[in-house]
C-alpha cells in the first residue's frame, strides 16, 4: 500500500505520526492483498530561511524530529531537552536576528545541512541522510522535499508610509505573529522550481493520497505551486482525502486564518476544500463546522483535535478509512 502525503510542519507531522501509530496497532487496517504500508511524505520547503549563514528548513525538520521521536512535544517544533548556549552567545555578540530561536542540537542539523548543500549535495539527498539518522526508513517512511530548488515565501505588508514592503514569511509568522495585515504572499523561486526526484512518481503511483491538516496557503498551497504537482494530483488514480486545518473556523494553532484572509478566502472548512476542489475526493471536517454536501466529494465529520498521539491516530485512521473505501468503490465501478 503506497500512501503519499503532502505536509507542512506541526499539524502534518502530528497527523502522520498518528497514521504510523494507527497502522502499527491496527494490522488489519489495510486490505490483506496490500501488505505493509509505504509512506512517502512530500514536505513543504516554502518557509525555509538562511539564518547566521545556516540553511534552516522548519517544516522538514519538524517532520524529522516528530517521526523520529526527538520533538519538543510542548512546542511542537524544535528538539526535546534543548539548550540554547549558542543562541545566548550570538545575542551577547549582537548578532541578528534575535527573534528566531535556535537550540544547540537543532543548530547541529542546520550546520550539517548547510555543509552538504555547500558541497553541491541536492536537498533531497540531504533530507535522505537526515531521515536515516532519525530512523524513518526503518518505519517505512520516505521524506522528500517538494523541490531541490531554493524557495522562500515573503509577505507583503504596509510600510507605515502609504507604501508596502516585503518581509520573510518567518519574520511575519514568528516575530510579528501574523499581526501585520498581509497584502499578499510572494514565493521567490517557485516559478523556476522543479519537483524533487520521486515527488511526481509518489503522487502518480500512490494507492492513497492524504492531505494532513496543514496550512492551506503557506504549506499545502506552496507544495501545490511547484510546477507539475497539481497536475499529478489531478491525474492520479488514487483517491485524494484531506483533513481540514480549521475547527470552528479557527486554526488549532498558527495563523492559517490570517493567511486565508490575505488571499481573499473565508476561514471555513468549506472554503479550504474549495482550494483543492479540482482533485479532492474526500474531506474530513470537525463536527462543529457547517459544510454543505458537494457532488463528487465524500464528506466526513470527525473530531479533529489531535490532543494526543492516540487522538491523532484515530483521526489519521478515519482519513485512511475514507480513502480505502473510495478506492474499493473505484475498483468495483
Amino acid at each position: 500500500m503506497r500512501i503519499t502525503a503532502l505536509a507542512g510542519g506541526v499539524g502534518g507531522a502530528r497527523f502522520l505520526r498518528g497514521l504510523l501509530r494507527h497502522l502499527a496497532v491496527n494490522p488489519s487496517a489495510l486490505p490483506d492483498d496490500d501488505g505493509e504500508a509505504q509512506l512517502t511524505i512530500i514536505g513543504n520547503t516554502g518557509d525555509d530561511i538562511t539564518l547566521f549563514g545556516l540553511r534552516v528548513c522548519p517544516d522538514l525538520d519538524t517532520l524529522l524530529y516528530t517521526l523520529g521521536g526527538g520533538i519538543d512535544e510542548r512546542q511542537g517544533w524544535g528538539r526535546a531537552d534543548e539548550t540554547h548556549s549558542v543562541a545566548g552567545e550570538l545575542a551577547a555578540l549582537g548578532a541578528q536576528p534575535q527573534w528566531f530561536g535556535l537550540g544547540d542540537k537543532d543548530i547541529a542539523t542546520h550546520v550539517h545541512r548547510s555543509q552538504l548543500l555547500g558541497q553541491g549535495v541536492p536537498l533531497s539527498e540531504v533530507v535522505a541522510r537526515l531521515a536515516a539518522r532519525w530512523g524513518l526508513p526503518e518505519q517505512g517512511v520516505t521524506l522528500l522535499p517538494m523541490t531541490d530548488t531554493p524557495v522562500e515565501t515573503h509577505v507583503v505588508v504596509d510600510d507605515g508610509e502609504g507604501g508596502e514592503r516585503a518581509i520573510h514569511f518567518q519574520e511575519w509568522w514568528v516575530r510579528h505573529r501574523a499581526a501585520l495585515p498581509a497584502r499578499r504572499f510572494v514565493v521567490a523561486g517557485l516559478d523556476r522550481a522543479t519537483p524533487a526526484p520521486g515527488v511526481l512518481d509518489a503522487v502518480r503511483g500512490a494507492d492513497v493520497v492524504l492531505l494532513p491538516p496543514s496550512n492551506p496557503v503557506v504549506s499545502i498551497g506552496i507544495v501545490l505551486g511547484v510546477p507539475g504537482v497539481r497536475d499529478a494530483l489531478r491525474g492520479t488514480r488514487a483517491p485524494v482525502v484531506g483533513v481540514s486545518p480549521l475547527v470552528g473556523g479557527r486554526p488549532v494553532r498558527g495563523h492559517a486564518d490570517e493567511c486565508l484572509r490575505a488571499i481573499g478566502v473565508d476561514s471555513t472548512s468549506e472554503a479550504v476544500a474549495g482550494l483543492y476542489s479540482d482533485f479532492l475526493d474526500g474531506w474530513l471536517v470537525d463536527e462543529v463546522d457547517p459544510m454543505r454536501d458537494r457532488p463528487g466529494l465524500r464528506l466526513e465529520r470527525r473530531p479533529l483535535l489531535m490532543s494526543s498521539v492516540d487522538a491523532a491516530a484515530d483521526l489519521a485512521g478515519a482519513a485512511l478509512e475514507v480513502a480505502l473505501d473510495l478506492r474499493r468503490h473505484r475498483a468495483t465501478a
